[in-house]
């Protein structure tokens, strides 16, 4: 495991770019080291508290703005579930229909797009998570209450480790 991640902070920060920061670090530390928030950041959007993992993309939408669609390196357009009160927009983790989504990173609304999940055990994987810390591997859903093999096996093609 490397001992830093990159990630692409984009948006209302004063500094948007690539940066290199410690494996470990939230999305709080990726903000500040871009500089902080620019006026009119929409925080109540974005998760501070979120873990990194390396190549995410961390989007800091305006006040009103939608976030917008982000083109994936295979050329395909990835548009996420929308978030509250959004017509549209795009998620920090990909939880997109069709889409891999980061365990580590995924709200339990981002992980509630996955296949066969509802609310409850979107809430028991975010749950695991904070209990017990990150993921390690696609394999450690099998800890989470509710998971069992079959659903692993349905789950497996759309979620990734960091």
């Amino acid at each position: 495991m490397s001992d830093q991640v990159v990630v692409h902070v984009v948006g209302a920060v004063v500094r948007p770019g690539v940066l290199r920061l410690p494996s470990g670090s939230r999305a709080v530390d990726a903000v500040d080291a871009a500089g902080g928030l620019a006026p009119g950041a929409d925080v109540a959007r974005v998760n501070l508290a979120a873990l990194l993992g390396d190549g995410q993309r961390i989007v800091v939408p305006v006040v009103g703005e939608d976030p917008p669609a982000e083109i994936l390196p295979s050329g395909a357009l990835r548009r996420a579930a929308p978030d509250p009160g959004s017509s549209s927009g795009t998620s920090s983790s990909g939880a997109a229909a069709g889409q891999v989504v980061d365990l580590n990173a995924a709200s339990e609304a981002e992980l509630e797009e996955l296949p066969g999940v509802g609310p409850a055990t979107a809430a028991a994987i975010v749950a695991h998570r904070e209990a017990v810390g990150p993921f390690t591997s696609v394999e450690g859903l099998l800890d989470v209450r509710g998971i069992g093999p079959a659903k692993l096996e349905g789950l497996r093609d759309s979620v990734r480790v960091g």
